[in-house]
């Protein structure tokens, strides 16, 4: 049986692995529009601020890997235009010799990802204005940040904006965050925001909140940003406004797609189509929470969606069980975790809710060098059911995530919080969890 995958990276090499070890007798067809496979997407910030010394160390397995080991024919500039799902054909163009190439299938996999939003902003155009999303991309902004790059303006607050700015300071620039909304990292409640602007004021990052970008100046190269609030410096700028599904080429391929153009998946990861699957950025997830499809854009999430296709795509079926909206990032000092639902999404959705915050220590308060952790937890007003929760603090905030995020994957409730049996010494907790105080105050 011959099986193509529009997508050489986390999801479509995932599920091609699958085939491959599981059916000795598959064809695997991966077709990528760049040139580079199965590579770390998220190391990307830590490549430029020189804490990963290349782009190198970022790819998990060579094209030649792929082709050599396992016998995939893994194409490169490979680019898919259409899709012809009833007579089974993929088409597209090599960007690299201009030929147009069409490909059979037995079965499908599309894991084409995502692309960063650019706004058309007047002066969008302009050298210095960059995204970023892949190894080019980082690799450009490298090369952008000569000496005479001072001033850098971040356009969105949330991971991504986030970790560059960080980025960005820690190589000596001044930088400037603009944001559209209330506050930056809107997946974080308002209170808990707070705490994420006191680090960015401590490590002299100017943040604009409620600020729109309105069109850049310069020549050639960006000089200036302007906003409906203000004019500001800029020698570079990212802009990390948000993503959208790579695929624009599939409109007239007749699959069900949501508004913003993520393709529909059941569980087993099929389409509306027969024999074509899709997983990854590019397609639906299931939240578990919410009891709806969402989308929510993850390299863990695409590596499991991916591996899952692969399985159903050789007939050994697998189901995708969902997510629960589950996230870390470091930010200067801080990490910031968070699982399940904000209030504002538990509101979206009619709940009756309420939540608990509350300040703690990381390890047992009296040990020496103990850290605030702080805390906060969502819960239905009905049952007393977790519905999501928010840390921030300088360490112990990756643990207390990765329990509730395994709470709230089994409905528990405050009560079955306070029940479990987590590990205690000094050196590493209190008697009482910080995830646990926060469920018992809630009680009360």
């Amino acid at each position: 049986m011959k099986f193509v995958i529009i997508g050489g990276d986390a999801a479509g090499m995932s599920a091609a692995m699958q085939i491959i070890r599981n059916d000795e007798e598959a064809e695997v067809v991966t077709l990528e529009k760049g040139d580079i496979y199965s590579y770390g997407q998220c190391g990307l910030p830590y490549v430029i601020s020189g804490k990963i010394e290349s782009t190198d160390k970022l790819i998990a397995r060579s094209v030649d890997t792929f082709r050599e080991k396992y016998g995939i024919d893994a194409r490169v500039y490979h680019e898919v235009t259409n899709v012809d799902t009833e007579n089974k054909i993929v088409k597209g163009i090599n960007l690299k010799t201009n030929d147009h190439f069409e490909e059979n299938y037995d079965k499908l996999l599309i894991a084409t990802g995502v692309s960063p939003v650019k706004p058309t902003w007047e002066g969008i155009d302009l050298n210095g204005i960059h995204t970023l999303k892949t190894i080019p991309d980082a690799e450009k902004v490298i090369k952008d940040l000569d000496d005479f790059v001072q001033n850098v303006a971040v356009i969105g607050g949330g991971y991504i904006g986030l970790e560059m700015a960080e980025t960005f300071r820690e190589l000596g620039k001044n930088v400037r965050i603009i944001e559209l909304g209330p506050h930056l990292a809107s997946i974080f409640d308002d209170d808990m925001a707070k705490l994420i602007h006191e680090e960015a004021e401590q490590n002299n990052v100017s943040v604009h909140t409620n600020e729109g970008v309105q069109s850049f100046k310069g020549d050639k190269r960006v000089k200036k940003i302007v906003t409906d609030k203000g004019e500001y410096d800029a020698d570079l700028v990212l802009v990390s406004v948000g993503v959208k599904p790579n695929t624009g080429f599939l409109k007239e391929c007749g699959l069900h797609t949501t508004s913003n153009g993520a393709i529909q998946v059941n569980r087993y990861m099929q389409t509306s189509k027969e024999d074509v699957y899709a997983a990854g950025d590019c397609a639906t997830h299931y939240h578990r929470i919410k009891e709806r499809d969402d989308f929510v854009p993850l390299g863990t999430t695409a590596n499991k969606q991916g591996r899952i296709a692969g399985l159903n795509m050789i007939g050994q079926p697998n189901t995708f069980k969902g997510i629960v909206g589950t996230s870390v990032i470091k930010f200067f000092g801080l990490t910031l975790g968070r699982t399940g639902l904000s209030t504002n999404e538990a509101k979206e959705l009619n709940l009756p809710f309420s939540s608990c915050s509350t300040e703690a220590t990381d390890i047992a308060g009296y040990y020496p060098e103990a850290r605030e952790l702080c805390v906060k937890i969502i819960f239905r007003d009905d049952n007393e059911r977790i519905i999501g929760g928010q840390f921030i603090g300088k360490y112990g905030v990756d643990k207390r995530v990765d329990v509730l995020a395994t709470a709230l994957y089994h409905q528990m409730t405050l009560h079955d919080i306070e029940d479990l049996d987590l590990a205690y010494a000094p050196p590493y907790n209190s008697v009482w969890d910080p995830l646990q105080q926060a469920a018992r105050r809630a009680q009360h």
